[in-house]
């Protein structure tokens, strides 16, 4: 009896570890995606800025790619609180 018990706690480790791992490489994958949409703000704002008619629409890719630097962390915080929500379902 003690035995199943003891593959049953192993196969909902696993299953935990598991799913925290697909929750890491999905965020991961965000993670990247965030930082590729920064860099596309940043470079069309820097691109419009030369030249006086475009200036305002520059100014404002600048401030979406602001916006995506504070989802960044934002997401790591999402991250670790969905992480730590698993951790508490299936403890050791």
């Amino acid at each position: 009896m003690q035995k199943m018990n003891r593959n049953k706690s192993s196969e909902i480790e696993f299953s935990s570890k598991h799913h925290e791992l697909i929750i890491r490489n999905r965020y991961k994958f965000y993670y990247n995606v965030n930082d590729v949409l920064i860099a596309v703000w940043f470079i069309i704002g820097s691109i419009l800025f030369f030249w006086k008619e475009t200036e305002t629409i520059a100014t404002w890719f600048f401030l979406i790619g602001s916006i995506e630097l504070l989802i960044r962390p934002l997401m790591r915080i999402s991250k670790e609180i969905h992480l730590e929500n698993i951790r508490s379902q299936h403890p050791h």
